[in-house]
């Protein structure tokens, strides 16, 4: 039996909402006490004084590229990079070559994962063929190979007839579908923000329209098949007040932001830098304030990275040619700890957003600290401030607005299934 014990931290376990000063116990995979001065035999101890212990943070939102485009990112560095970033668990999305829309992918993807990746990774379907928006997938058999939602992320499922039939067929194999919620004629070639910064750099515009619009359609979509829907990477405070209304209306509508949504205004594309194009892009500092209001409030319900990793050579090119994306996941503790150290949301709360809810969401084991709850863990620095550098980082790609940035609050380790798997200054400990 192995034994590890985290002592004197600050445990976070929104999953019973305790928040005091105690010990860990973990044996094997599973948490079997918490307490003040436990004691241990033969046990690997953490001293986690003045550091927070919370249940290792959930991702349901990332780009891995396995299958096909290992250069970018392959499930093994993803891997390294989310536990380096206290992400215990991860949902990567369809649109690697192929598509996951076979449940061969899907399993490809399971049994690689379980060899190669010190997180857990979770794949997540497409919901129609090829992300063409036309067919849809057999999601019967995707969820029995192992897809825990279904989701055309990185292209918009446009035609309306197309999206009701996936909403109610999801009802039927119980997943949720997760949008990517862009007008794609509205959006036309738009690359940022469309207002005030798109007019000065002379760059087509992406209005905030082109998302509100279209979540907008969903709601009304999940309200007629009674579906549930979660919306990817939220960008606008109009798409906030849309969610809103549609969980005061009792509608199955969860949501996600982004730490680079939260933090990033489109200001910073002033200086044409790849790394600040993403999509939805960056928006105004209104929206920004409103983002991070609603993720206090839970209107927004989670945090994910949306972590897109690219090779150096294809984000070093013209604006309007670089591929939509930026790196997430070793930083993202760092971005959104400044929520806490602004006084504008409680640790407690914050890990919520970050374990907890979106263990919930999806239906996946985790977010908790509880006696019999698997061991995924996250012990973390909130006061160590350290300066990121990509290239001494996990993924394999680089396109990051926080390189060469100062971040305060840092994974100080991580547990997956009770073993160390990270610990800074050691860096990836399995796998």
């Amino acid at each position: 039996m192995s034994r590890v014990l985290i002592r004197g931290g600050r445990l976070l376990d929104p999953s019973v909402d305790y928040d005091a000063v105690a010990d860990l116990l973990i044996e094997d995979d599973r948490v079997v006490e918490v307490g003040i001065g436990l004691e241990a035999e033969n046990a690997e101890i953490i001293e986690a004084k003045g550091k927070w212990v919370a249940p290792g943070f959930v991702d349901l939102h990332v780009h891995l590229r396995e299958p096909g485009q290992e250069y970018k990112e392959d499930l093994a560095s993803g891997g390294r990079a989310a536990v380096a970033g206290g992400f215990t668990s991860v949902c990567c999305m369809a649109n690697t070559d192929p598509v996951n829309d076979d449940p061969a992918v899907t399993q490809y993807i399971l049994d690689r994962a379980a060899k190669d990746s010190p997180a857990r990774i979770f794949p997540i379907a497409a919901a129609t063929r090829r992300l063409a928006g036309e067919l849809m997938t057999e999601m019967a058999a995707l969820k029995e190979a192992g897809a825990v939602a279904f989701s055309d992320d990185g292209k918009t499922i446009m035609d309306a007839w197309v999206m009701r039939n996936v909403l109610e067929y999801s009802k039927l194999v119980d997943a949720a579908v997760v949008i990517h919620a862009e007008d794609c004629g509205l959006r036309a070639d738009g690359v940022v923000n469309e207002g005030r910064m798109s007019t000065r750099l002379g760059l087509p515009g992406n209005p905030v329209e082109a998302e509100e619009i279209h979540i907008a359609r969903d709601i009304r979509l999940v309200r007629l098949t009674g579906a549930r829907l979660h919306v990817a990477h939220v960008s606008s405070g109009g798409s906030v007040e849309l969610i809103r209304q549609a969980k005061e209306d009792g509608l199955s509508v969860t949501a996600e932001v982004t730490p680079h949504h939260l933090a990033l205004t489109d200001e910073i594309t002033e200086g044409f830098d790849t790394s600040t194009k993403m999509a939805p892009p960056l928006r105004t500092a209104r929206d920004v304030e409103q983002l991070r209001a609603a993720l206090v409030e839970g209107v927004i319900d989670c945090v994910a990275t949306d972590h897109a990793p690219h090779a150096v050579y294809e984000k070093d090119v013209e604006y309007t040619a670089a591929p939509c994306g930026v790196l997430g996941l070793e930083t993202a503790f760092g971005v959104v700890n400044d929520m806490v150290q602004q006084g504008e949301i409680a640790p407690l709360e914050l890990m919520r957003r970050m374990s907890t809810a979106p263990a919930q969401i999806f239906d996946l084991a985790g977010g908790s600290l509880q006696s019999g709850a698997v061991a995924d863990v996250v012990v973390l620095d909130p006061e160590k401030s350290w300066v990121y550098d990509p290239a001494e980082g996990f993924s394999k790609s680089r396109n990051s607005p926080w390189a060469g940035e100062e971040l305060k609050g840092q994974v100080s380790a991580t547990l997956v299934d009770g073993r160390i798997v990270y610990q800074a200054g050691r860096g990836v400990l399995a796998r």
